[in-house]
């Protein structure tokens, strides 16, 4: 477990924070060792008991644990979850639907003391971490971070919205990719920003030990994956916060 999270010692943590500057998001390839990776791709493979997340709108946003996914009953909400998304996605309203595991609440709650997944949040919130988040963004008001496991399969999606909620202290959102080494551009999955006419204006490729970092607010979306994609899309995603 000591190689859980471990920060590749060769960044330019200079050449980063410019790229930051400059636009306001930044992709950090290779930002742990190989094997931390792939001790943390292990604990998303195996260990992660994923549930379903869905919303509708900013204020209908639903978490499904694993034991929803194992019932008729519980299939039947979440497909009616999903579709309510998927028509509100339609009329260029709010939506998403994407596996995932909420890290934090799942600590909070004590599912699994000393398990994985709580020392994979206590070294997002470690001295080295939020070091590093705080050399790229030049922010040092950064004091913690929360976070959930996410999982991009077939027909999952994020839809374009901002991360408006700077009132509770997010200041930067991160994504810790751990897709396959070779995810091809037609399986979607993309991290898209987008100006204000809609245009895309950056994209950043789902790779393999890749750490995102984008100041919010922003508007981004994840782009939609198709039926014939590969499962595995799988990140660490939160927000570093100052409060």
């Amino acid at each position: 477990m000591k190689t859980l999270f471990e920060l590749n010692p060769a960044l330019d943590r200079a050449a980063l924070a410019k790229r930051f500057a400059e636009t306001g998001r930044v992709q950090v390839r290779d930002v742990l060792t190989q094997e931390a990776a792939q001790e943390i791709l292990n604990v998303l493979t195996n260990e992660t008991p994923w549930g379903m997340a869905t919303g509708a709108g900013d204020e209908n946003r639903q978490s499904f644990p694993v034991e929803a996914m194992r019932t008729p009953e519980g299939q039947q909400e979440i497909n009616e979850a999903a579709n309510e998304a998927a028509r509100n996605s339609s009329r260029g309203e709010y939506g998403f639907r994407f596996a995932h595991y909420p890290i934090l609440t799942a600590v909070q709650e004590g599912l699994d003391p000393g398990g994985p997944h709580e020392v994979l949040i206590e070294h997002l919130n470690a001295p080295d971490f939020l070091g590093l988040a705080r050399d790229v963004t030049g922010i040092d008001a950064l004091v913690k971070a929360d976070g959930q496991a996410t999982l991009f399969a077939r027909n999952h999606y994020l839809g374009r919205h901002i991360d408006s909620h700077v009132a509770e202290g997010w200041e930067v959102a991160y994504v810790l990719n751990f897709a396959p080494p070779d995810w091809h551009p037609d399986w979607g999955g993309y991290l898209l920003f987008l100006d204000d006419d809609g245009d895309v204006v950056e994209g950043f490729r789902p790779r393999f030990n890749a750490l995102n970092l984008f100041r919010v607010p922003q508007s981004h979306m994840v782009s939609y994956v198709p039926p014939f994609a590969p499962v595995g899309r799988m990140a660490v995603t939160g927000w570093l916060r100052s409060q």
